[in-house]
């Protein structure tokens, strides 16, 4: 929230936090003039071991943690859908998805909605977990650990600038040094096991 606002007031050049559903979401209903100007290596939402090892463990009652904000509510559903636990209503809406919109959890699975950050610490209290990349990396969890990782490429985040400067010089300088070959080196280095852009397959 407050890195859109600094940059909208001019008090940032850019940030790099995150996706561009959230973006055009929050730039609407603030009416800020804010564009995606590049993809950059993103660490995955994951789905987590708890007290079951296998997702081929999945039993009736199982119970799973999720983000309780909508935006990664509505990808930790999705993800949870794409393993054919549950099934959503048809929608291509991408962060305004929530638990009304299950048509379908035959194993009854109870979802359980905790703040993000807390999710790594919940791993030994339900039977999986849905935890953002960033905290499963900062916690020492590891992206390597997740049993299942979100497929869509939709949740990449980017690097934002304001919309007024999105062909100009320091937009065009950024986008060249994110776009590198020596960037994607280091990142394919740095950021293993992170999603990378698109444009970079």
């Amino acid at each position: 929230v407050q890195p859109n606002i600094a940059l909208a007031e001019k008090r940032l050049d850019a940030n790099i936090f995150q996706h561009k559903p959230y973006l055009e979401e929050f730039a609407k209903e603030k009416g800020l003039k804010l564009s995606p100007l590049v993809q950059i290596p993103t660490a995955p939402l994951g789905l987590y071991a708890g007290k079951k090892s296998k997702l081929a463990d999945i039993a009736k009652g199982s119970t799973i943690a999720v983000p309780n904000d909508s935006t990664n509510l509505a990808r930790a559903l999705r993800l949870i859908a794409d393993l054919g636990w549950i099934e959503l209503k048809a929608s291509d809406r991408l962060i305004q998805v929530g638990l009304k919109d299950i048509t379908k959890n035959t194993n009854n699975l109870k979802i359980v909605q905790l703040e993000a950050a807390q999710l790594p610490r919940a791993k030994e209290d339900v039977d999986f977990v849905v935890i953002n990349g960033n905290y499963a990396v900062s916690s020492g969890i590891g992206l390597k650990a997740a049993l299942f990782f979100e497929k869509s490429d939709a949740y990449l985040n980017w690097a934002v600038v304001r919309t007024e400067e999105l062909n100009g010089p320091f937009a065009n300088d950024l986008k060249a040094a994110l776009s590198s070959p020596e960037f994607k080196a280091y990142a394919k280095k740095k950021f293993e096991g992170y999603r990378y852009p698109t444009d970079w397959k």
